[in-house]
């Protein structure tokens, strides 16, 4: 996710633990562990500001599953997760490697401590394979540029692209939608988009104090309308039901049990396919 890591001038990374980091934030709101004192605070303090948060990251991480699950289902096979994140099982390998265990994943980040557990994201079933990248979204070419990527993915075959809670960090100070389309230009026909992006539609006020929260910590973020959604998709072709609110995309049957508002909710999500 969008936020540097240091080197120092004995090649050592700086892990910056006195930072908080919106992937350490994320684990934090998932009950994961992997997160620090500044990770934590920040994470109170984005909670004040917005109640809804923790349910929020969990209905979004079940779109991932979602959306996974039901992509390998229909023939995909590879898949590229940019903005990857703490690890939290099940990965997006494992949803993946579950349908079709030769499935090949690539998952990208630019947090130092994400590469350090990026082990856990490496348990692949023997059949298929996964490998890990250290690069920022902001810098797709270098990003898809990698040996390690280039090894793992066949760019000559259909590629699910995930940009799963990633895109609301991406101000327009870096052109988020030409970044997009950089993306999708560099994927072969047959290859899909999945994105979640935090709106405002059903909270401005709740989601301006959040952006502010995390603004306060050194996150800048950028919450979009429907319609800038959408425009990520240009293009390609929408599968169904389209753009919709994070919960409401392939609910799986045990998700109808679960009251969900849309406050909470807070996030668009939708799948495309390249023509």
């Amino acid at each position: 996710m969008p936020g540097g890591d240091t080197v120092g001038d004995n090649g050592a990374v700086d892990l910056e633990l006195d930072r908080a980091h919106s992937a350490r934030m994320y684990d934090y709101y998932l009950g994961g562990t992997t997160n620090f004192p500044a990770d934590r605070e920040a994470a109170a303090r984005a909670m004040t500001a917005f109640p809804s948060i923790l349910a929020t990251a969990r209905i979004n991480r079940r779109f991932m599953h979602r959306s996974v699950r039901f992509l390998a289902r229909n023939g995909m096979r590879q898949f590229l997760d940019i903005g990857t994140g703490i690890p939290t099982s099940p990965n997006l390998h494992e949803v993946a490697q579950g349908e079709d265990p030769t499935s090949h994943v690539v998952y990208t980040d630019n947090d130092p401590i994400v590469l350090a557990h990026a082990r856990a994201l490496l348990h692949s079933h023997p059949a298929g394979r996964t490998a890990y990248v250290h690069g920022d979204v902001r810098a797709p070419e270098a990003l898809l540029a990698t040996e390690e990527l280039r090894a793992t993915l066949d760019f000559t075959q259909p590629i699910a692209l995930s940009l799963n809670a990633l895109l609301h960090f991406v101000t327009d100070e870096y052109d988020a939608h030409e970044i997009v389309e950089f993306l999708k230009e560099e994927l072969p026909s047959g290859s899909t988009l999945a994105i979640a992006h935090v709106t405002a539609e059903w909270d401005p006020e709740g989601i301006a104090r959040l952006t502010t929260a995390y603004r306060a910590s050194g996150t800048p973020g950028q919450a979009r309308t429907r319609e800038e959604i959408t425009r990520f998709f240009s293009g390609w072709e929408l599968l169904e039901p389209g753009i919709v609110p994070s919960h409401e995309w392939r609910p799986d049957p045990e998700d109808h049990a679960e009251t969900v508002t849309l406050k909470e909710a807070a996030l668009y999500v939708g799948v495309a396919r390249k023509p």
